[in-house]
């Protein structure tokens, strides 16, 4: 008998939510299996603030090492009325290595207590937390912290605060608590090049609760707290919103009051400056602070601060005071998006490009990092994990190395020319290991009504505004303002690893603007995929604590924040960049007036030019391996 297609539709999806119900109940049932579950513990800060702690443990009378995660997202077990597994499946995989597994939000986040910040919660909490797990009766006294991006995020400033108890710690994707690494100020992604990131924008539109939420009663027990948590998570849900349009609204600092988000944080972060005071009083970490913990760094390619998460790595491995901390950093660089280590698969596509079999043993290896320093086991990891394993595309293999970049890139450079015509991919924009004999300077309008839009790139949570990740190219090279600067075919293949340096001389009409940078590898069929971007607001190339602005006629020096990657261009590919003032939105615009930019609406076009010559020598520096 033939079975019409919509009851086998039906059919399959009944099966499907079955099969997953039966999926959830057999995870819980084996987590209960080997574990004390103790869930909503409110755990005691010094100021009287609790926050809301999930435990869970061996069941075992043995002490016990414990793998910390703190975090502003939703954990809860419960939401909309159904279980959820992810902590229970975390957990299990902890508990079943004889560890305790412990979960906490911020303060002011869910059913922790007070009001929270973002990178603004006091330190003082991670401190008192391990404090508290380390005095616990189940507790070794060792502490390892662990999480992606904002579960991440932390992990640096608190470490700088030297507890005895936190042992290890294993940072992924955390370059949002990253402020400043020598000359590279970000200050947790805010900024890139004195620029605003707009990922911001759109992430606190999503996460940040009101300051009106309900509020849990102090009198409430544990008891209590578990039963409401069965449907009453506090997860706030805003409407969805279009960021491919709401990040084009004007002025920027009215972005979340245009899509009726809460804003309060929003508003004071937006009108500080690179180098505000305020920057450094929150949880941010910046390179005067002593990082005093064994650390497995994990960075990605295609994640939003690929250059300072390796700055760092490279700081604590040069400047922390005791040798076995120096000794004792590890790092992994995968080629995926920001937190998207896991994910990677026998064919591993990033944006369009395929970049073969990325997958990695992580479990394996972070469980071994834990087992040398929670456990104190003398085990293989140092003897089997290398300093450095980073993801090679275009020869699409993990390598290794002892430092980064490894001893053996030497920094080689490439500089721009061409006839005065580099606009497009059609133009004569070469790059070439011979200085250019003539100033021909290309020329370029900027208007910031009409942006170079972002196509692919390094980026995180900024909705679908930006698709992250390797995309051709090619039809953004159509546009007039995009300057284009592509190598010879190569005749043997090239491998890039390492920062990529850049230095442009210009010119403009106005008094501010931006430049940016693209690198990409171009195939012999044309596809050009983008492998990293950066950008340099033009008022502070002297310095982020200063604002100099430009005078029309004179040629001006500007070095970018550098770059990253490890990519083989093939033999006959080509090595490319390219040049512009926007790469909107995953930067916002610069206007041009030479104000404060956050709260204006209305801009002036630039003419900008970029000058190449034996004076005015505007270059890219490639980290290449012999």
């Amino acid at each position: 008998m033939k079975i019409p297609y919509s009851y086998l539709l039906v059919f399959l999806l009944l099966f499907s939510t079955v099969s997953k119900a039966q999926e959830d109940d057999t995870i819980l049932k084996k987590l209960e299996e080997i574990a004390i579950i103790d869930q909503k513990v409110m755990m005691p800060m010094r100021d009287g603030i609790r926050l809301a702690t999930d435990i869970y443990r061996p069941k075992t009378n043995e002490k016990v090492p414990i793998i910390f995660s703190r975090t502003p997202y939703n954990f809860n077990s419960w939401g909309d009325g159904e279980r959820k597994t992810r902590t229970a499946e975390r957990a299990y995989e902890a508990v079943k290595r004889g560890y305790a597994y412990v979960v906490q939000n911020e303060r002011g986040r869910y059913f922790s207590e007070g009001e929270w910040d973002i990178l603004g919660v006091p330190l003082t909490d991670g401190y008192d937390a391990f404090s508290w797990m380390k005095d616990q009766p189940w507790s070794n006294g060792k502490i390892g912290t662990y999480g992606c991006s904002s579960t991440a995020e932390w992990q640096m400033a608190v470490a700088a605060l030297d507890h005895p108890a936190h042992a290890a710690m294993v940072p992924q994707g955390y370059g949002a608590g990253v402020g400043r690494v020598g000359d590279i100020l970000e200050q947790g992604n805010w900024y890139r090049g004195g620029v605003e990131q707009l990922l911001f924008f759109s992430w606190l539109y999503g996460v940040e609760h009101d300051k009106f939420k309900p509020r849990i009663p102090e009198s409430a027990t544990q008891e209590d707290l578990i039963r409401i948590s069965r449907f009453y998570d506090l997860a706030p849900e805003n409407p969805p919103v279009d960021m491919s349009e709401a990040l084009k609204h004007l002025p920027i600092q009215d972005i979340l009051k245009n899509m009726n988000g809460k804003k309060e944080i929003f508003d004071k972060m937006v009108r500080r400056k690179p180098n505000h005071p305020d920057w450094y009083t929150g949880g941010l970490y910046h390179d005067d602070m002593e990082i005093g913990t064994p650390s497995f760094w994990f960075a990605s390619w295609y994640d939003v601060s690929i250059t300072p998460n390796l700055a760092l790595f490279n700081h604590v491995r040069n400047n922390a005071k005791d040798p076995e901390i120096r000794d004792n950093q590890y790092m992994v660089i995968a080629p995926t998006l920001h937190c998207a280590y896991t994910r990677a698969t026998e064919n591993t596509i990033v944006g369009e490009r395929s970049v073969g079999d990325a997958r990695l043993n992580y479990d394996e290896q972070i469980y071994a990092w834990w087992d040398l320093w929670l456990k104190g086991e003398n085990n293989d990891f140092k003897e089997k994990t290398p300093r450095v394993q980073y993801y090679t595309m275009g020869k699409n293999i993990w390598q290794t190395a002892e430092q980064w970049p490894p001893k053996d890139s030497k920094m080689t450079t490439y500089y721009l020319n061409s006839d005065g015509a580099a606009n497009t991919g059609n133009g004569n924009g070469t790059l070439s290991r011979k200085k250019p004999s003539k100033d021909q300077p290309d020329t370029f309008v900027y208007d910031p009504m009409n942006p170079v839009t972002s196509y692919g790139g390094n980026v995180c949570c900024t909705g679908n505004a930006v698709q992250g990740g390797a995309f051709d190219q090619q039809v953004m090279e159509e546009r007039d303002d995009i300057l284009v600067y592509t190598t010879d075919v190569l005749q043997e293949g090239v491998e890039v690893t390492g920062f990529i340096e850049s230095t442009l001389y210009v010119s403009t009409d106005v008094k501010d603007t931006d430049f940016t940078i693209k690198l990409i590898d171009v195939y012999p069929d044309g596809r050009a995929y983008n492998l990293d971007e950066t950008i340099q607001r033009a008022r502070f190339r002297e310095g982020y604590d200063k604002e100099v602005f430009m005078q029309e006629g004179e040629v001006y020096k500007i070095y970018l924040t550098p770059m990253a990657t490890s990519n083989y261009f093939e033999k006959g590919h080509r090595i490319r960049i390219e040049v512009s003032s926007s790469n909107f939105p995953r930067f916002a615009r610069n206007l041009n007036t030479g104000g404060d930019n956050y709260d204006e609406s209305e801009g002036v076009v630039a003419t900008n030019k970029i000058h190449h010559s034996k004076a005015y020598p505007s270059q890219i520096r490639l980290p290449i391996r012999k």
